[in-house]
């Protein structure tokens, strides 16, 4: 088969090394990749947004299969086009892809179909969100409706952090994704990253993860778009995954096929495990970053089956199996992130941190310019580690980042400590 995968980050680099190793696979592109994937897949300088370019390119290439990784392109409708034009797509349909592209959108059918969730209400003008505010007091959330690109939350810790974020939101701090903003009740509990592979009627669970959103260590510091993960995530019971599956996955699924818009792909729920159980906080409608990395390390099964199973209705009978050992992610970001940061310094030592034991660096943000390696995100680099336990692999993963010579990036030194602290208790 010839595959075509869409994306440019660490996620996309943990997919391409993965679907690079299935026997089924004769040529891998990339659209547009890093200089990590480069590695793995044959990168091409294709705009994701032009859906007829896309549509050109795997006619001519003969692709077979196209993997899409980023949201963007499946809340805009690539897969709904590429179908049309008689090419297979793993990912939503633009109408199912709402669910991540509009938080008011998944809020509602909760609502609707008795899935456990943050209390919330919706608002398309200032003064009645900071009414909801006063009215309910912080700590509260603040949600932008549309795609922010992981920084459309606010946790306010104070009424006047809450009031300030909504300002920000409806006088366009986040384009137009803030034309709409939801507000829910604050949960208290420990969260995590659960995926399900969707084929419009069956789900199967994957193995879990927790990611670490804050910027800094302690969990402190503005919400990212993740600067770490593991799996697995010990707050995943074997009853809480079933749990989940019953009270929330299965419900959306069967919601969104009574809509005339069936799930197919990978649904990424982002939970708070609360004393009283699973609670959805949002929903994503791709794999998530940097969960993907950790999860492809621990995948014993060929991937590429999996995504045409889901793609093709057909997971009734499918089954993935796992490595029992535990994998961890650490980033490294550039400094300033996730605010501003510079492009273009040079990152060394990248071979020398790849050859520690159970290591492999996923690319994020990153480009090459003849033989260096210059930092082009706010995420850059992805150090992965791979151990019989959450320890091992932490103590493998910053072997590798002390190897890694980059003075203007920075990492989280903390990453796994609610497994550690757990296992230690």
């Amino acid at each position: 088969m010839n595959i075509l995968l869409i994306g440019s980050g660490g996620r996309e680099h943990a997919l391409a090394w993965k679907i690079a190793a299935s026997p089924l696979v004769d040529r891998l592109f990339c659209a547009p990749g890093n200089a990590g994937i480069a590695n793995e897949a044959e990168c091409v300088a294709l705009d994701p947004a032009d859906h007829e370019a896309v549509i050109a390119f795997c006619k001519d290439k003969r692709i077979d299969f196209v993997v899409v990784g980023p949201e963007a392109p499946l809340c805009a409708g690539i897969v709904d086009a590429l179908e049309a034009a008689g090419i297979k797509a793993f990912g939503p349909s633009k109408a199912a892809a709402r669910l991540e592209g509009s938080k008011g959108f998944t809020k509602d059918i909760c609502r609707a179909n008795n899935i456990p969730t943050a209390g919330y209400e919706r608002f398309t003008t200032p003064g009645p969100a900071k009414d909801y505010v006063r009215k309910h007091g912080a700590p509260i959330v603040v949600k932008a409706d549309g795609l922010a690109a992981g920084k459309g939350v606010v946790v306010a810790e104070t009424v006047e952090q809450a009031l300030q974020a909504i300002d920000m939101m409806f006088e366009g701090g986040l384009g137009a994704a803030g034309a709409e903003v939801v507000i829910e009740e604050f949960l208290e509990g420990e969260e995590a990253s659960f995926f399900a592979l969707c084929d419009g009627t069956t789900a199967i669970p994957l193995a879990s993860a927790q990611d670490h959103k804050r910027a800094f260590e302690g969990d402190k510091g503005p919400n990212t778009g993740g600067m770490g993960a593991y799996s697995p995530a010990p707050v995943m019971t074997p009853e809480m995954t079933a749990r989940t599956m019953s009270e929330i996955i299965e419900p959306t699924l069967r919601a969104l096929a009574a809509m005339g818009a069936p799930y197919k792909g990978v649904l990424f729920a982002g939970l708070m495990m609360t004393k009283n159980g699973p609670k959805l906080i949002e929903y994503n409608v791709r794999f998530g970053d940097p969960e993907t990395q950790v999860l492809m390390l621990r995948l014993k099964s060929d991937l590429v089956p999996a995504l045409m199973a889901a793609r093709d209705g057909v997971l009734k009978s499918f089954d993935l199996r796992w490595v029992d050992d535990a994998a961890l992610a650490v980033v490294m970001a550039a400094k300033g992130y996730p605010g501003d940061y510079a492009k273009g310094s040079p990152i060394e030592g990248l071979e020398e941190a790849g050859e520690v034991e159970g290591v492999e660096i996923f690319h994020a943000g990153t480009k090459r310019e003849g033989e260096r390696i210059l930092a082009n995100g706010g995420r850059v680099l992805n150090v992965c580690a791979i151990g019989r336990s959450i320890a091992d692999a932490q103590k493998q993963a910053y072997l590798a980042v002390d190897l890694i010579r980059w003075p203007d990036g920075f990492c989280r030194r903390d990453i796994g400590w609610r497994a550690i602290s757990r296992d230690r208790t």
